[in-house]
């Protein structure tokens, strides 16, 4: 059995790559994909594959973060869209062969911190 954590960086690698057979191997057939923010789901590899080949802009993604134990991982990964930088939180699930089986995506948007905390902090 391959290791998850090992499975998820090259599913990370795949995708910066546009390396979709690689991107593709990654995954179990039914994997499931959910966006929670966006209420959307993708069920199938097929399916995911192409979502991520399809989305538009010149995106480019590195790993921050990975935390892995037996059947799951987590990853925080760099995203730059262009000229737009965000960040993203994805929790992965691993099935019996080493594949990915689910993968829920996290996009939290940066916001201004609210007043009275500047003494306590450093901006970045």
């Amino acid at each position: 059995m391959t290791d998850l954590r090992e499975t998820v960086e090259r599913f990370w690698a795949a995708a910066e790559a546009r390396d979709w057979a690689g991107f593709s191997d990654t995954l179990a057939e039914d994997v499931v994909y959910t966006l929670p923010q966006t209420r959307e789901r993708i069920s199938g590899r097929e399916k995911y594959v192409q979502f991520n080949r399809e989305y538009p802009g010149d995106w480019h993604v590195r790993i921050e973060r990975v935390i892995a134990e037996p059947g799951q991982a987590v990853t925080w990964t760099h995203f730059t869209v262009g000229l737009e930088e965000m960040h993203a939180i994805t929790f992965f699930t691993g099935d019996g062969s080493g594949r990915i089986a689910s993968v829920t995506d996290f996009w939290p948007e940066p916001y201004e911190p609210p007043a009275g905390r500047e003494h306590l902090v450093e901006r970045y």
